[in-house]
């Protein structure tokens, strides 16, 4: 099974603009097929998922945990091929075990949202009992950040446009949710999770405690945002960036995916109607990951 991505658009919109042909889809879960001659640890045969950040072995060594800053980071299925395809090829490095007890569905559906997920909360310096601001549920990041924060002892506050995907939080465990086109929402947080960006941003600011720390890791309404300078440094917030997550934290996500994380699983499509899952996400109907199935998995 593979899963779909907001990078799936870009892909197909032309930004980024990889050399054609191109197979897109950086989630992908599946058995191994054939191994290279110098793979150790792996075996045909062997369920398996892929970890969508790909960092050549020097950037592992020189920046840790913190590979997805060296300059050598990619995304499966953006800048290589990637897993919308019958068969699919992967640097050993990034093949995990799959997760015991999970669906083929579940186990395509977490690797990028969730590893993106854990690390702005670990960037946040999430902690039991923090309030948590997952803006503009719907999407697999946010849908998995809900699940971990709260899987981490945090109260969660969701905001949607749509009043069916409030209602929808609520009951993934959210404690309130609020209408995003409000100008205001009634939310003091310690955390704020953001990836909606100008549409959102003034609003998700406003939430934030002294002190508190918004992290974002897209802007899918727009790429600039307007910043009240001294409302910053008076509170004293933090703003910080996050992409994707190192080998490390992968592997820390993967196992809190095997103990029983909640992986929300939008709609699932055959492979042969990838078209109509791209039409779905690029309509915004999704709560979760809508994911593609291929063959018996």
């Amino acid at each position: 099974a593979s899963a779909l991505n907001h990078m799936d658009l870009w892909v197909t919109r032309g930004a980024p603009k990889p050399p054609l042909p191109h197979v897109p889809g950086c989630d992908v879960a599946g058995v191994v097929a054939a191994v290279g001659s110098e793979v150790t640890g792996i075996a045909v045969g062997d369920e398996v998922v892929v970890n969508p950040g790909v960092s050549p072995v020097e950037d592992i060594v020189r920046y840790g945990n913190d590979s997805p800053m060296g300059p050598g980071f990619m995304i499966y299925g953006e800048h290589c091929w990637g897993g919308h395809a019958e068969y699919a090829v992967a640097p050993a490095r990034n093949v995990r075990p799959r997760p015991a007890g999970r669906t083929w569905a579940e186990c395509a559906a977490y690797p990028l949202a969730y590893l993106t997920a854990y690390r702005m909360l670990q960037r946040a310096r999430v902690a039991a009992g923090q309030t948590v601001l997952v803006v503009g549920i719907g999407s697999g990041v946010s849908c998995a950040a809900l699940a971990l924060a709260r899987h981490m002892g945090c109260t969660v506050v969701a905001t949607s446009r749509s009043e069916a995907k409030r209602a929808e939080a609520l009951t993934m465990g959210a404690v309130a949710a609020y209408d995003s086109t409000d100008a205001k929402w009634p939310v003091e947080a310690d955390i704020v999770i953001e990836s909606v960006g100008p549409a959102t941003w003034d609003q998700s600011v406003r939430c934030l405690k002294p002190g508190g720390r918004l992290v974002v890791c897209g802007g899918t309404s727009g790429q600039k945002v307007e910043l009240n300078l001294p409302r910053l440094f008076f509170k004293q917030f933090e703003i910080i960036g996050s992409t994707m997550g190192s080998y490390e934290e992968f592997d820390a996500v993967s196992a809190l995916v095997a103990q029983g994380v909640d992986v929300h699983i939008d709609r699932t499509y055959p492979l042969d109607q990838y078209d109509q899952a791209l039409e779905r996400l690029e309509r915004g109907e999704q709560l979760g990951k809508i994911v593609l199935t291929h063959g018996a998995a």
